[in-house]
């Protein structure tokens, strides 16, 4: 299957200003994209890329004083399978976690996993180690935590979201990704796009999303504490120990953003016929703080 997906977002910066761009496709999705993963820019400037520490690609530019557009529209060839699941996954014991694994055991900004030690010892300690007990956390996240949009926040970390009960997609997952790791399971936090392929459509502006990868048997496996159940068309683009780590701009110096719409959609062949250009969305577009 083929999906579409993109994004055009406006800035207003008061003054010449670097940024860091996390917008590109993450390299492992490189060779899947039908058409090309490249950003544009309204003036034109440069763009300079770089591989970060956890494998993403990032832009690097200098936004000139006034008015600054960045859109994209790729097209992404995708397997069209739902994630897979590995109800007979093992936790591995910590002494034999991976090196380059150990810091997804590690507190992070936006989770606090010192902090949570007892109470996920105390939920989920007697849950079977492995699939199971991730299952489960995701299962408590879901039900424990309400979603909406008016509760992003770009201050809340893992224990502000479990004592509210409130967040966005984000906040389902720094939450997740804290218990996993108070559990002794290395797990990752992961952003890209998510439309609503396979599933009923939702009456809200397309976004962002959030998820995350635990480590077990060997290898990195998907759960989302959000949406709770495998989905179709997930397309990464970068990973990190919490959304510190794949802010999709970092600015250094004044900028407002004006201007947010993102679009996931599966679309046929007769679409790379067709030149790239921004989605005019039927829903007003808000300006999120925050992945949803």
């Amino acid at each position: 299957m083929l999906i579409r997906a993109g994004f055009d977002m406006a800035f207003d910066v008061a003054a010449a200003t670097p940024m860091l761009l996390m917008l590109f496709l993450h390299p492992s999705r490189g060779a899947t994209a039908r058409r090309p993963d490249k950003i544009t820019t309204e003036p034109y400037i440069p763009i300079t890329t770089y591989i970060d520490a956890f494998g993403n690609q990032v832009g690097r530019i200098v936004a000139p004083a006034g008015r600054l557009r960045l859109w994209n529209d790729v097209i992404i060839e995708d397997s069209g399978q739902p994630d897979s699941i590995a109800a007979d996954a093992v936790q591995h014991p910590v002494d034999e976690v991976p090196d380059d694994c150990v810091q997804f055991l590690l507190p992070s900004r936006y989770c606090e996993v010192d902090r949570m030690v007892q109470m996920a010892w105390d939920l989920f300690g007697r849950t079977p180690p492995g699939w199971a007990r991730v299952q489960a956390i995701c299962d408590w996240a879901h039900s424990h935590v309400e979603f909406g949009y008016s509760y992003a926040s770009t201050s809340n970390t893992a224990m502000s979201v479990c004592e509210s009960g409130k967040g966005v997609c984000r906040d389902f997952t720094h939450l997740a990704v804290a218990l996993c790791r108070a559990m002794n399971i290395p797990a990752r936090y992961v952003t890209g796009y998510l439309g609503d392929i396979g599933v009923p459509p939702v009456p809200y502006p397309m976004d962002f999303s959030a998820w995350f990868e635990v480590y077990l048997s060997g290898r990195w496996h998907t759960f989302d504490a959000r949406h709770n159940k495998p989905r179709i068309g997930r397309v990464l683009m970068a990973r990190g120990r919490d959304a510190v780590d794949v802010a999709l701009t970092t600015s250094f110096g004044s900028t407002n953003l004006q201007k947010f719409v993102v679009w996931t959609d599966e679309v046929g062949e007769n679409a790379l016929s067709k030149p790239p250009a921004p989605v005019v969305p039927t829903i007003p577009p808000s300006a999120p703080a925050a992945s949803g």
